[in-house]
Parts: C-alpha cells; structure tokens; sequence
C-alpha cells in the first residue's frame, strides 16, 4: 500500500513537472516569494542635483497567488522623497499594470517580464520613461531604476526581507 502511494505521489510530481514546462498552472508561483515587506538602503540621483543615500521599504502584497503584486515603495533622504505604488500582473513571464509616483504627481504604465527571479520592467507616462530591474535571491533584493533626463535619473537600493 504504502509503495502504491509513493509511486502515484512519484507520478503526479513528474507529470506537474512536465505540464509546467508547457502551462503555468503546476509552476511554482512568481511573485509569492516577495510578499511582505523589504527594507534597505542606496541612493537616488535626482537630474538636478548629487546623489544622495536614501532609506528604503518595500511592502509586496500579492493579490492574486502567484500571478498579482501591488508594491508600494517609499525613499527618503535629507532632500528627497518618492513614493511609488503599482499594479502589476503576470501571465506566463508577460508583466503589465499600472504605476504612480505621488511626491512628483506622476503615473503611467509598466511592462516587462520575470524569469527566473528576475524582473525587467519599462514605466512610461506622460513626462516619464524608466527601466526597472529588480532581481530578488532568497532574503535578498537589488532594485534599480534608471530614468535619464527624468526628476530623478536614478534609485539603486539594496534591501533585504523583513523578519515576520
């Protein structure tokens, strides 16, 4: 009896395997692992003025399991704040929402892909384009935005996840 149960819990795993490679449904979520909050440290080069160190957090809520995030990130320095909000969904390794940065009163539209732990992203809106890279490992997040000739050309924070 017992061998028979391993033999079909053997089979199921084999078979969710292969059908992963060919549908999402089986895979591992993407986006679960980031849910919660993430704090760290970088810095923020505005175009007009030097780079400063900021203080970061990072709260992920996953909506829907695997598939939705809204993100909320909040920077500071001694000179600036940004605080950034999106929408993101996921569909096979396709990313597209919705984003809005509330300090600088801007907003737009992000889309990109995940691999991998590895998210590409473009934001565009009306005055503002920027490449997003955030690449998460384990405990461990790297963020990087990168915005030329934009009210801030550039935010590269190292954060790690909260303790629950």
């Amino acid at each position: 009896m017992r061998l028979n149960s391993w033999v079909v819990r053997l089979g199921a795993s084999a078979a969710c395997w292969v059908l992963a490679s060919m549908n999402p449904v089986c895979a591992e979520p993407v986006f679960d692992s980031l849910g919660g909050t993430w704090s760290g440290t970088g810095t923020m080069k505005p175009s007009d003025g030097p780079r400063e160190k900021v203080r970061c957090k990072v709260a992920y809520n996953i909506t829907k399991p695997g598939r939705s995030v809204t993100l909320d990130l909040r920077c500071a320095s001694d000179a600036y704040k940004m605080v950034l909000s999106a929408n993101i969904d996921q569909s096979g390794t396709e990313l597209s929402g919705n984003w809005f940065e509330s300090e600088y009163r801007q907003g737009g539209k992000v889309y990109g892909t995940n691999k991998d732990g590895l998210i590409e992203a473009r934001i565009e809106g009306n005055t503002v384009a920027a490449l997003v890279t955030i690449q998460t490992r384990s405990n461990h997040q790297s963020f990087l935005m990168e915005a030329p000739g934009s009210w801030m050309s550039e935010v590269a924070i190292e954060l790690n996840k909260d303790a629950k």
